[in-house]
């Protein structure tokens, strides 16, 4: 089973990224903004979040909502 990072931004705290475990934050021009919070297994992430991943190796989620 595949597992993931999942990263905050404390400036925008209802928004989470995924992107694919080690895969750090290279493509990103405000990466170092965002704060890595863990890790999270395959079978906890949502069905549209997961396809974002595996289409893009990343994705956003808007949290608490």
């Amino acid at each position: 089973m595949k597992k993931f990072d999942f990263y905050i931004n404390p400036t925008k705290p209802t928004l989470g990224l995924y992107v694919r475990q080690g895969a750090g934050l290279p493509d990103l021009a405000d990466a170092n903004q965002w704060q890595l919070e863990g890790q999270v297994w395959e079978n906890e992430v949502a069905p549209e979040i997961l396809k974002g991943l595996e289409a893009n190796g990343h994705a956003f989620q808007e949290l608490g909502t």
